[in-house]
């Protein structure tokens, strides 16, 4: 029997970008309860970009393939319990593993495609569309007619964030570095647009309400625009950190909560599902119906080759693409 070979992005050593390679590996057999899956795409988020200098919360041992989530086609199961077989088009989702031509997978790390979905924009959805599902219903508590704040709008979280926050009834004000970044917020419902290297965001959030603030903030960059984002929140708001792709953590002035009677809310939505499976479950199931209801998508910035991983982990470095980046595996 000729024996088969998958190709995998493989980082040997934390030296950034430069040091992901492809490889390619003998494809290993199935062990009960696993799938194949075939990739189709994958999506780039940042990080993937902070674990190949180990700087990321999680640091897997090396070597490890990059990939947080990507979509393809079960190619083969092993797990007669598993609701999927073969043919199936499902959305795939780890810590690492995604940037590859095949994956490895146990049921729970599988998710059923939304119909209306492309493979390219569903290997961009999952990761930011649940980290805004769960930063915005399951811990910010969002609710019709508030006013939501959205941060770094222009990127893969911000957009997904206005989307939904959007599609669940709130007034959105979104801010971002660049025009082009907010032409992104815009296409996705954007009632407000503020481009904070232009404006004073704080000043402009308070114009926009009135005075009120903001009832819920999402802050995918952290930095100073975590610091300010306490000037622009509401009564008893609520500030969800989901990140800081500035590559800075923001101090948190206690007075300033204490003043505003604000709640500061980390987010990790891989963690709150792996933390609590009934609730993950619950959260990726309402997220898919809004999906398919609303039509949510992401926008895609650019897509790459397999064969160009690094070349698109460094314009990620850079900042220099606006909207989601994805990575064409099997086309």
């Amino acid at each position: 029997m000729t024996e088969k070979f998958a190709t995998h992005a493989l980082c040997r050593v934390l030296d950034g970008p430069g040091a992901v390679k492809l490889e390619q590996i003998p494809l290993p057999s199935l062990k009960p309860g696993q799938l194949r899956i075939r990739l189709k795409a994958a999506a780039l988020n940042f990080p993937d970009l902070l674990m190949t200098y180990g700087k990321y919360q999680f640091k897997p041992e090396l070597p490890f393939i990059l990939g947080m989530e990507g979509a393809g086609i079960v190619e083969e199961s092993r797990d007669p319990a598993a609701p999927f077989k073969a043919g199936d088009a499902v959305l795939y989702k780890s810590k690492t593993g995604a940037f590859a031509s095949h994956a490895i997978a146990s049921a729970h790390q599988l998710e059923q495609m939304p119909t209306n979905l492309t493979f390219e924009q569903a290997a961009a959805f999952s990761v930011t569309f649940l980290t805004a599902y769960v930063s915005l219903a399951e811990r910010g508590a969002l609710k019709a007619g508030e006013t939501l704040l959205v941060l770094g709008a222009g990127g893969g979280v911000g957009q997904a964030t206005v989307t939904l926050g959007k599609a669940l009834g709130a007034i959105v004000i979104a801010a971002a570095s660049s025009h082009e970044k907010l032409d992104i917020a815009k296409t996705s419902g954007a009632n407000y647009l503020i481009n904070y290297s232009e404006e004073n965001f704080p000043k402009r959030v308070q114009e926009i309400t009135k005075g009120r603030g903001a009832d819920v903030i999402l802050d995918p960059v952290g930095g100073k625009f975590f610091e300010q984002s306490l000037d622009c929140i509401a009564w008893a708001g609520r500030l969800l950190v989901a990140g800081f792709a500035s590559g800075e953590f923001g101090v948190l002035k206690a007075d300033l909560a204490i003043a505003r009677g604000c709640s500061v809310i980390g987010v990790r939505a891989g963690e709150f599902g792996r933390r609590d499976p009934v609730a993950g479950q619950r959260a990726s199931i309402a997220l898919r119906r809004i999906a398919e209801e609303k039509d949510l998508k992401p926008i895609i910035g650019r897509s790459w080759p397999l064969d160009q991983i690094s070349e698109a982990l460094a314009s990620m470095e850079s900042r220099g693409i606006a909207g989601k980046q994805v990575v064409l595996i099997d086309t």
